[in-house]
């Protein structure tokens, strides 16, 4: 029986429909590709600008890394001239025997013409054997941009503690800038002037400052920690806010100096490491300073 109240639509009404159908979605589609084109360009222009900032503080960065640093400056308190720290029994931070209130490097020798394969003089540097008595001195050179320092520390630690703790050494760690060539904004000796500050304010924190850095070495060629960065370490390890004493470069002379007067010693590489005024120079260095330190008398 035909429903005669709801006839059946045309063949022209069904194609009519059919089209104004397409022509919804085509322009529900257009709406949909408008509003994703819209999204994609805020979105790329949204990373434009996080790029630009980005390019902005490395820019930054590098420019007030590389400022020009004074030739002259004050001596940190708690290091000696040649820029050691000394760590003795129970990690206690050994007063400099002998302090200045300030270096500076227009006092400096010349620098070796040529490359030296050892340190000719190394008393020119306060290297030299500990009295009769008194605990074997091992100094050693590091730059905290330096993997081989990383692996000596984390290799060696253990032991240069226990001789510490026995009372058979004390070591004394001379932070340098030999490796500033290896970082767009200095990081050797940025490091260096935030150990110093450290140092200055705070001599209990400076071994765990130290292996801080190690634990976080950035890679070489590279800008290394920022200032903030450095800065937060020593807060992390309890060391007092060294922000000021960081941002004012306040060491940095302190260590520009440092450096220049182990490189006119001899100094080229790191680590360089003494026991009793006797350069390591290969070989297992645990048997080379154990063979020292039963010689003492």
């Amino acid at each position: 029986m035909t429903n005669h109240s709801n006839p059946r639509p045309t063949k022209a009404e069904r194609t009519a429909a059919a089209r104004e159908e397409a022509r919804r979605i085509r322009e529900a589609q257009a709406k949909k590709e408008k509003r994703n084109s819209w999204l994609i360009r805020g979105g790329v222009l949204v990373a434009a600008v996080v790029i630009v900032v980005v390019v902005a503080l490395v820019i930054i960065q590098t420019q007030k890394g590389n400022e020009p640093v004074a030739s002259s400056g004050p001596v940190p308190a708690n290091v000696n001239t040649f820029g050691g720290v000394t760590v003795g029994k129970n990690g206690a931070i050994l007063a400099p025997t002998t302090t200045v209130a300030s270096v500076d490097q227009a006092t400096l020798p010349p620098a070796p013409t040529a490359q030296p394969t050892a340190v000719a003089d190394a008393s020119g540097i306060g290297v030299a054997a500990s009295a009769a008595g008194k605990p074997v001195q091992i100094v050693a050179y590091i730059d905290f941009m330096c993997p081989h320092c990383q692996a000596f520390e984390a290799q060696f630690s253990t032991q240069l503690k226990q001789w510490e703790d026995a009372g058979k050494v004390t070591v004394e760690y001379r932070p340098l800038g030999l490796l500033d060539q290896f970082s767009t904004t200095n990081y050797s000796s940025r490091a260096a002037a935030a150990a110093a500050c450290v140092a200055a304010t705070s001599p209990e924190k400076w071994s765990d400052f130290m292996n801080v850095l190690f634990q976080n070495q950035p890679a070489e060629n590279g800008p290394g920690l920022d200032n903030a960065k450095l800065a937060g370490y020593a807060t992390q390890v309890g060391a007092k806010d060294v922000t000021g004493c960081v941002d004012a470069k306040t060491y940095r002379p302190f260590v520009k100096y440092a450096t220049a007067l182990a490189v006119a010693h001899g100094v080229v590489g790191t680590p360089t490491v003494f026991v009793d005024g006797k350069q390591w120079q290969n070989g297992d260095f645990k048997t080379f300073a154990q063979g020292i330190i039963d010689a003492k008398k």
